[in-house]
C-alpha cells in the first residue's frame, strides 16, 4: 500500500497547541464501526458508552525529562541531548543536537557529570556512555521534550504527564490518556468498568512520518512494553464473559497486540521486551475490541494503525469531518472513541 494513501489535509490552526481544562473538557468523536455512525461528545460522555466489566487499559509509563543542553569537551560548544532508549545502567541511544559527535567525543553535563560517544547510528543518532546513572541528575538538568509541532510553552510540565502516570521512561506522553481525570477515572469505576495498566516507553520516533513510498517498507521502531501477569489475567478473565478490551492510546494497542502475538492458545500471557509491531491494514487484532485515541499525523505509522483498527477510508473520511468541524489535533488535541 502506498503511504501517500494515508495523507489528509489538514490547516495548522488545527494543530492543539495547549491542553484544555479540565483534561475531560476535550471533544470525543464516537465512531460506530458497524453502523458507520460518527457522533459529536465530550470526553466525560465516555462513561456513556463503557459498560460494567468492560475493561480500560492503560499505559502508565511517565515521561522523564529527557532534553539535555551539555557542553562538547573539549572547546565547550554547545549540543543538545535528547534521551531516547536506555542500554545498561549509564549506556543511552541518543538524539543529538549539534556537529562534531563522533565516538570519542566527551561531553559536559551540569556539575560532575560526564558522557562519551561510543557509537555513531543513523541519522543524528548516537550512543553515549555516561559516567554515572543520568537518571539521578534529569530533575536538575533535564527538560520536558515536548512535540515538535507544539511551539507554544507549556506552563505544568504535568500537563504533558497522564494522572496515572507512574513508570519513568518515555520521550513522550501517550497522549490519548491526557484526557483522563481523577474524577472521571472515579465515576468509571463506580460503573463497574474495570481498569487494567500496560507499560510501554514512548520513543520520539512515534512523530516521525513515514518516507517510503510503500507503507510496508518502513523500518517500524521498536519500543520497550510490559505487560504483567496480573494485567494478563484480567484481560482473559474479560473475554471469557465476552466483556470489551478498550484500548487507550495506540500505545496500548501495540503492547496489547504484542503481547498476544506472542501467545498461544488465545490466551494473553505475560509479556516484557522490545516490541516493533507494525500494525498495518489487513492485520488481524487478536485483544483490541475497542479504542480511544487521538486524531495522528498524517502518513504516520500511528494512522496507519488506526486505520487498520476502522478500515482506511472510514478514518480519512472522520477526519475529514474533525477538521471541517474544528476539531483539535495531535498531543494535545481531543479524542476519538473507536467501537
Amino acid at each position: 500500500m502506498r503511504t501517500a494513501d494515508f495523507d489528509y489535509y489538514l490547516p495548522l490552526e488545527r494543530i492543539a497547541q495547549v491542553p484544555l481544562e479540565p483534561r475531560h473538557s476535550s471533544r470525543l468523536l464516537v465512531m460506530d464501526r458497524t453502523t458507520n455512525e460518527l457522533q459529536h461528545k465530550t470526553f466525560w460522555n465516555l462513561i456513556d458508552y463503557l459498560q460494567p466489566d468492560d475493561l480500560l487499559v492503560m499505559n502508565d509509563t511517565r515521561v522523564i525529562p529527557a532534553r539535555i543542553f551539555a557542553r562538547k569537551l573539549p572547546g565547550g560548544g554547545k549540543v543538545e541531548l535528547l534521551l531516547l532508549r536506555k542500554d545498561g545502567d549509564k549506556t543511552w541511544e541518543v538524539l543529538v543536537g549539534g556537529s562534531g559527535m563522533r565516538p570519542g567525543r566527551e561531553v559536559a553535563v551540569g556539575d560532575g557529570l560526564h558522557g562519551l560517544v561510543t557509537e555513531e547510528l543513523d541519522d543524528a543518532r548516537r550512543m553515549i556512555e555516561f559516567s554515572e546513572p543520568v537518571e539521578h541528575h534529569l530533575e536538575k538538568v533535564g527538560h520536558v521534550p515536548l512535540p515538535p509541532y507544539i511551539h507554544t510553552r507549556l506552563e505544568d510540565a504535568e500537563r504533558y504527564q497522564t494522572v496515572y502516570a507512574r513508570q519513568p521512561g518515555s520521550a513522550a506522553a501517550p497522549t490519548a490518556g491526557l484526557h483522563f481525570t481523577p474524577e472521571l477515572l472515579d465515576r468509571l469505576l463506580q460503573k463497574g468498568v474495570q481498569i487494567a495498566y500496560v507499560d510501554l516507553h514512548v520513543g520520539l520516533d512515534t512523530f516521525a512520518p513515514v518516507t517510503e513510498e510503500h507503507a510496508d517498507e518502513h523500518r517500524i521502531h521498536s519500543e520497550w512494553c510490559q505487560l504483567t501477569q496480573v494485567t494478563a489475567d484480567v484481560i482473559n478473565a474479560t473475554k471469557a464473559i465476552n466483556r470489551r478490551v478498550i484500548a487507550v492510546g495506540t500505545t496500548s494497542v501495540r503492547t496489547l497486540e504484542s503481547a498476544a502475538v506472542k501467545s498461544q492458545g488465545g490466551i494473553v500471557q505475560a509479556f516484557s521486551g522490545p516490541t516493533n509491531l507494525y500494525i498495518l491494514p489487513g492485520y488481524p487484532f487478536k485483544v483490541v475490541d475497542a479504542m480511544i485515541t487521538n486524531f495522528h499525523l498524517p502518513k504516520s505509522t500511528l494512522l496507519m494503525l488506526v486505520s487498520a483498527f476502522a478500515g482506511r477510508e472510514r478514518i480519512l473520511s472522520s477526519y475529514a469531518t474533525a477538521v471541517e468541524m474544528n476539531y483539535r489535533f495531535f498531543s494535545f488535541g481531543d479524542a476519538m472513541l473507536i467501537l
